[in-house]
């Protein structure tokens, strides 16, 4: 594997460029019945497009590139003039006749913050190794997401390899530092379509259910977070092929751990209630304060301080990416409220 060299700089992130449409309504309904909407709104989606609108708006003095596929449509073209407007480089992120930019309807609970997606895949699932030339990129991260949500990037061929694990491999081989994240999806593909992208990984940073489905590990367990299952977990993901940071995020904190075997958690930020509008992107800002501090060499315990004051950030607003303030601001939200106890 070849190693990234001093001169490259910023993060190059590919996959699903979706536009949400947020609707905030009274409670989720049982089948045949009724629901309120309360409130509408749109926002960026999927997490190349979340990550680096929020990389942008923490302030990063770094290069930001966006790769994928959109439709030629006024969702498209939201896309590529917001990505514009936040100076993140779109030559890589293309457009194609052949399908709708994909669009993803949003419900979130006003009281909870607990959201349903209902996704339309459009572009996203037309994507694959062929619209990536990664050779044109000085990037130092390449990240991609959401696997699981991508679907010839995670078609699985003959010879046990995807789409995505092949392109994460050139990656590695070029120089990037690597780096991907999955979706929540409810199936027994984990196993199948993420273990082969893990030995071409350097960073994966996931929530605690993904961590469990692709380990079979129990990690929840009467709703509360087993820590000792967690870290097996993660050490299950070191030995299929991690090669530097698993980090796993819940509701509680996050917990990392290297393949050297250091560790470290942090605690979420301590919110009151009334400050939750919504929860839709706050694993993409955890992700993006993540990818931020491992950017920059800082510490792992930093990099999670950061990654835990974007998510809070995030919850001000039911959007995506509409409640990420500059780095500083976020960085205040845990000096105001505080942290959650030691995990």
């Amino acid at each position: 594997m070849a190693t990234d060299t001093p001169t490259r700089q910023g993060i190059l992130a590919g996959g699903n460029w979706i536009i949400d449409h947020v609707k905030i309504i009274d409670h989720f309904p049982a089948q045949d019945t009724l629901a309120n909407i309360l409130a509408e709104s749109d926002g960026s989606g999927g997490s190349p497009y979340n990550i680096l609108i929020d990389i942008a708006k923490f302030g990063a003095s770094f290069p930001l590139e966006a790769a994928g596929l959109v439709g030629e449509d006024a969702d498209g073209q939201t896309i590529l003039s917001e990505c514009s407007a936040h100076g993140i480089e779109t030559t890589a992120l293309r457009s194609t006749p052949k399908a709708p930019t994909s669009y993803t309807d949003v419900m979130t609970v006003r009281e909870t913050g607990r959201r349903t997606f209902y996704h339309c895949r459009g572009a996203n699932a037309l994507l694959d190794e062929s619209h990536f030339d990664l050779t044109s990129s000085q990037a130092r991260i390449f990240h991609v997401g959401y696997l699981l949500l991508l679907d010839q990037l995670d078609a699985l061929s003959d010879d046990g390899t995807t789409g995505a694990s092949r392109l994460l491999e050139k990656a590695s081989a070029l120089g990037f530092k690597t780096s991907a994240d999955l979706v929540s999806e409810d199936s027994d593909r984990f196993a199948s379509v993420i273990r082969p992208v893990l030995p071409h990984l350097d960073y994966l940073i996931i929530n605690e259910f993904e961590a469990a489905r692709t380990t079979g590990v129990e990690i929840t367990v009467d709703g509360k977070i087993q820590h000792e299952r967690l870290a097996e977990a993660a050490a299950k993901l070191i030995e299929c092929g991690v090669r530097e940071w698993v980090v796993v995020h819940y509701p509680d904190g996050a917990y990392a751990l290297h393949a050297s075997g250091e560790q470290a958690k942090h605690g979420s930020v301590n919110l009151p209630p009334c400050y939750v509008q919504g929860a839709a992107g706050a694993g993409d800002a955890f992700a993006a304060g993540s990818l931020y501090g491992l950017h920059e060499g800082l510490p792992i315990t930093e990099c999670l301080r950061i990654a835990v004051c974007a998510a809070a950030s995030n919850l001000a607003d039911p959007t995506c990416t509409g409640g990420i303030l500059a780095l500083d601001g976020c960085l205040e939200i845990g000096k105001k409220y505080g942290f959650r106890g030691e995990l």
